[in-house]
């Protein structure tokens, strides 16, 4: 592993092409109809040294005939030549087809075979370049009403408009069956999903030889993925565990135990914080003096109870009508627990009560923001003589033991006053005489280690989660099983998938392509008009002082090293018992994050971010189908390319539509052809006028294409051998690959107006870079359109 980033080193501005340089070599495998030919690929047939000559025409022939030749003779005469024109034309296209293919260097790897039949099957961009740019991503970019309508619809004339007049519906009407077809296949593409299925697949590999870590980490994965075990389980692993911890009243066994015992051993072994929450993190404010010091941060505790902020009273409250809900599904707990019917409320009723105490003190983060509650700091012997209810030094040192804390430490408080609010409560539940046998506080901690523990119980918990989600109209959406446990195999293991995945991507194919775009996204700042020469001046130091390179981590660099850590972690059959260890590895995590200095790599983070003077890429966004070594440099700039360029331009010039003219003009023109080629007629007068987030988004997603096409062709200048996919050539396969994630879901794609594979028909526009055919028939609007 490279640990080493590349230094940039300061270079000259690099000037878009106009147009991409010759592909040599590089022909498509089965002639093209002259419609869809690449004008590169006609370019190259057009060489002397590789075009095959065909004898003259018939007619040429005969015009050269001296005149004495007698008509019937001058009749066989052309017949002959003829016969043998045909035949000439015939025997020189197919050799010129045989050298075309000799000369093409194809993809041969298995990942390219995927690729080549992902793209036989896709929509080509360059044979139905209307219908295609109209349709896919499902999402209505005008209309108020929510729904799964396409993008167009309800806009007046677009092609798609179910109100759509006669003539505009028989223009397009033999286009609809195949559209309402590829609308079902097409799905939206999420970068983490990508990620998540490409570790997915790592998990269920059958590599006998990977070393007993990974080995683990699949005996894991593939437990949480056993749900027959689950559901045969039942409650009893929970009960079990309940006894390890002095028991409680509703079960009819409780030793009484002492209460900062049992929550310390909550925090330490089951990562579970009924009370309050800890963190490990930096102090932004000591950061921005170039301090890195880490701190144990407390903050308010995630609580079960639903809660309403009263912007009035400035206090949190309980509202009768979602407490119903509440109520009976803790009830159902309790039951499923072996409660009794007739004992479960003397036990649900106090912890309600207790609950809702709780929940007054505590604030939305916004508010405690603009109060100034956050990273308060103070040493833990202050914080113990402000909330003396909790051991606060014995907690904390069980949570992160072995490290050695002292009073005098120092930690940050995120709400200072829920901390001082919640001692005196703790302190009157744990002195209430008439309530010490049923243990009300144990009761509460009990409950929350059981919301931790429930994605390791069986489906009668999550049920019951589900219906109170349902009835307080919080449903959030389904998660696959296999997602599920990817996801929970990730908390326990993430260093063992890091590994794995550090393994995977090349680096030296990485680097190549993010010093390549950087490199051509400083260039197009030199492009911009920019309304303050001062503030490009700034943007510019700030962008040169950038080192951009993977990010990797140093903490596992061997096989040996990663076994070594996981030695004492027994996997077994049962899931919860798997689970209960996958809590231990994350509380260690945290405490490994106190005593260490390096940043923890996010192995589920898919976009870049900057750190220091570092513009970090993280491994998870070079996976397939983003991204594979194997393929051609074409299809990677044309994917992953486009995708870095749109995060590095979203990073570093979150405002840039207020900082230059030239957005506001690229952005207008992509949107008066996009406005053409739909034939609205609202295009007159402005009446779809864009927001400016809209225009500033449309603009970063052009920009972004000419980036990542710039940036493959100063790679092409570097090494101008590439192989190709399904024979097409360079810059085709560049533009289809791109056309293959138009769909791609962040967080910027509720603001892009248009089908994003729309700006290839707005970057060949006026220009040899793609065929002709990307002009729609029937626009008129079209030719008077300019580049832009």
């Amino acid at each position: 592993m490279r640990e080493t980033p590349v230094q940039l080193e300061p270079q000259l501005p690099i000037q878009p092409m106009l147009q991409p340089e010759p592909e040599r070599g590089l022909q498509p495998l089965f002639p093209l109809s002259p419609v869809t030919q690449d004008p590169s690929e006609i370019q190259q047939q057009a060489q002397p040294q590789t075009e095959i000559q065909l004898p003259e025409s018939p007619e040429n022939q005969h015009q050269e005939r001296p005149v004495w030749i007698k008509p019937l003779r001058l009749f066989l005469i052309f017949l002959g030549l003829s016969f043998c024109g045909i035949l000439g034309i015939i025997l020189g296209q197919y050799m010129k087809q045989s050298e075309q293919a000799g000369t093409v260097i194809p993809c041969l790897s298995q990942a390219c075979h995927s690729a080549s039949a992902h793209l036989s099957m896709s929509d080509d961009p360059f044979t139905q370049p209307c219908d295609y740019f109209l349709l896919t991503c499902r999402s209505d970019r005008f209309s108020p009403d929510i729904g799964a309508r396409q993008r167009g619809q309800g806009i007046p004339g677009h092609p798609q408009n179910q109100n759509e007049k006669a003539a505009g519906e028989n223009r397009i009407g033999q286009s609809n069956k195949g559209r309402d077809r590829r609308l079902k296949e097409k799905k939206v593409v999420q970068r983490k999903t990508v990620l998540l299925q490409y570790l997915r697949e790592i998990l269920e590999s059958n590599n006998k030889s990977a070393s007993s870590a990974v080995q683990k980490a699949k005996g894991f994965y593939s437990s949480c993925l056993d749900t027959t075990s689950i559901e045969s389980a039942g409650v009893e692993p929970f009960l079990t565990l309940i006894q390890k911890l002095g028991g409680w009243a509703v079960s009819g066994q409780w030793n009484q135990t002492d209460f900062n015992s049992t929550l310390s051993l909550l925090m330490r072994d089951y990562a579970t914080f009924p009370f309050f929450n800890l963190y490990v993190g930096k102090n932004p404010n000591e950061t921005a003096r170039g301090m890195t010091k880490r701190y144990i941060q407390i903050d308010q505790p995630e609580l079960l109870i639903p809660t309403e902020w009263n912007s009035m009273t400035h206090k949190s409250r309980v509202k009768t009508q979602t407490l119903r809900p509440f109520l009976a599904s803790c009830e159902t707990y309790l039951a499923l627990l072996g409660a009794s019917p007739s004992s479960s409320m003397t036990h649900v009723g106090p912890f309600i009560s207790l609950s809702s105490e709780l929940a007054v003190a505590a604030a939305p983060l916004q508010y405690r923001l603009t109060k100034g509650q956050l990273y308060q700091r103070m040493t833990i012997k202050d914080l113990q003589s402000k909330a003396p209810a909790i051991d606060w030094l014995r907690c904390l040192q069980a949570v992160f033991h072995p490290l050695p804390l002292t009073a005098e430490d120092h930690v940050l408080l995120h709400n200072l006053p829920y901390i001082v609010h919640m001692s005196p409560i703790i302190g009157k539940w744990l002195n209430k005489d008439e309530l010490s046998n049923r243990g009300p506080l144990q009761t509460y901690m009990v409950l929350n280690l059981l919301h931790t523990l429930m994605p390791a119980l069986d489906s009668r918990f999550s049920e019951t989660a589900k219906n109170l989600s349902v009835a307080l109209g919080t449903t959030e959406e389904v998660v696959p099983r296999w997602k599920h446990c990817v996801l929970e195999t990730e908390r326990g293991f993430d260093s063992v998938l890091t590994h794995l995945l550090s393994e995977r991507p090349p680096h030296r194919e990485v680097e190549e392509i993010i010093q390549n775009i950087f490199t051509s996204f400083k260039s197009k700042l030199h492009d911009l008009k920019w309304t303050d020469q001062k503030l490009f001046q700034v943007v510019m130091e700030k962008v040169q002082s950038l080192i951009p390179r993977l990010w990797t981590t140093k903490d596992i660099s061997s096989k040996a090293e990663i076994d070594l850590l996981f030695s004492k972690v027994s996997v077994s059959t049962s899931f919860f018992s798997n689970y209960v260890q996958l809590l231990s590895l994350w509380q260690k995590r945290r405490s490994k994050l106190l005593s260490e200095q390096t940043e923890a790599t996010d192995i589920l983070s898919v976009t870049p971010f900057v750190l220091d003077n570092e513009l970090l890429f993280p491994m998870g966004m070079f996976i397939p189908p983003l991204f594979h070594p194997t393929y051609p440099r074409a299809m990677n700039y044309g994917v992953i390319g486009f995708l870095i360029a749109k995060d590095i331009l979203h990073l570093l010039l979150p405002n840039i539509y207020s900082q230059s003219e030239t957005v506001h003009v690229v952005g207008e023109c992509v949107w008066a052809h996009y406005l053409a080629v739909t034939e609205s007629k609202a295009s007159i007068g402005g009446a779809l006028s864009l927001s400016t987030a809209q225009r500033q988004e449309v603009w970063v997603q052009y920009s972004a294409l000419q980036i990542a096409l710039q940036a493959y062709h100063q790679s092409l200048r570097n090494n101008p051998a590439d192989t190709s996919i399904s024979g097409f050539s360079h810059t085709r396969l560049f533009f289809s690959s791109f056309s293959q994630i138009n769909c791609d879901s962040d967080a910027y794609q509720d603001l892009m107006p248009l089908e994003p594979s729309f700006l290839i028909t707005v970057m060949c526009v006026k220009s040899d870079l793609c065929p002709t055919s990307l002009q729609c028939p029937n626009k008129t609007q079209q030719h008077l359109l300019q580049k832009c």
